[in-house]
């Protein structure tokens, strides 16, 4: 169970997912002998009952609507927010963002853009950005008819409660 639960929240899991988990709690329960045994998987047996379609949102659509699968998280730069500082930039370990040519009304320098296919999702870039620029989203929501020059990318991870291991 915990292979398949592990699939899913890596947005590798099917629907045939959803039915294995099912008959495999359904097999534990009946099967087992201790008190122990019939009971582990009720936490399963819950989550399906009650957040399906929080199962079906990481299949399907591969995002985690509680926003704590890494695998899944999404962060992008609003390039209206950003001032163009490069605090998130410097604070890079993996140095997945880069400038774009991009310059918000108000604003004397171009945005940053994160390149979310070198993203580490370690968290540094949200940690330094003092103006709120980066944002958790879907990838429609990234480019707002702005031209983007910089790499491309979302990815940056916060925590909330959600479907965990």
């Amino acid at each position: 169970m915990l292979e398949i639960l592990t699939r899913i929240t890596e947005g590798k899991g099917t629907m045939q997912d959803l039915d294995d988990l099912e008959e495999l709690s359904r097999t534990v329960k009946a099967n087992s002998l201790c008190a122990l045994g019939q009971t582990a998987a009720n936490p399963i047996n819950s989550t399906l009952s009650h957040f399906r379609d929080e199962y079906i949102a990481h299949i399907v659509d591969k995002k985690c609507p509680a926003h704590v699968c890494k695998n899944l998280m999404e962060y992008y730069i609003d390039p209206d927010k950003c001032i163009g500082c490069g605090m998130c930039h410097r604070g890079c370990p993996v140095d997945c963002i880069h400038k774009t040519d991009y310059v918000a009304p108000g604003h004397k320098m171009t945005s940053w853009k994160i390149d979310s296919s070198a993203c580490a999702k370690c968290g540094s870039c949200i940690s330094v950005c003092r103006f709120g620029a980066i944002e958790q989203g879907n990838v429609e929501h990234q480019n707002r008819g702005h031209s983007l020059s910089g790499r491309g990318g979302l990815d940056h991870p916060r925590s909330r409660q959600g479907l965990r291991l």
